[in-house]
């Protein structure tokens, strides 16, 4: 499943990359280039403004309008409506920055890239295929799943 946001989404865009979405993001389209892109690449629209979603659909384009306060509401209603899952997966996560997948690295290629206190702390690496980016459970995982759980929450309760 293939996405693109509209400029107001740039939070959910992260999440969605990181839970193995690929997912356009351009925060300063046009509503015609977004329209256009999503035709062109196969990809649904997500966005929170309610013309360009009667836009996309009055085109035939595939939309979803975004509704929620936090990004747990919106993950949930996305669930909800997609069947997304709310699980991290290093395997299939990408980066939140540019999209490209991310893989795993061994430590020994990230040192004199990362402060010594990362790698002392921890052992598992991922890399960005893209842009290099280097990523790491860290203290805000904690927080990560926090959010997901929390998503999985609303979802119960909206059915």
């Amino acid at each position: 499943m293939k996405f693109i946001a509209d400029g107001m989404l740039g939070r959910l865009t992260r999440w969605l990359r990181l839970l193995g979405y690929d997912v356009e993001y351009l925060h300063d389209a046009t509503d015609n280039k977004l329209l256009g892109l999503a035709r062109k690449e196969r990809r649904t629209l997500l966005t929170c403004d309610l013309v360009l979603y009667r836009k996309a659909e009055k085109l035939g384009i595939k939309s979803f309008l975004i509704r929620g306060v936090g990004e747990p509401e919106k993950l949930a209603n996305l669930m909800k409506r997609f069947n997304i899952r709310l699980e991290v997966d290093m395997s299939v996560s990408r980066c939140p920055v540019c999209n490209h997948p991310i893989k795993h690295v061994e430590k020994s290629r990230v040192i004199g890239r990362l402060h010594r206190n990362t790698l002392d702390a921890y052992d598992e690496y991922w890399e960005c295929t893209g842009c290099s980016k280097i990523y790491w459970r860290g203290s805000h995982w904690t927080k990560i799943n926090e959010t997901l759980e929390k998503a999985k929450i609303i979802k119960e309760k909206l059915g």
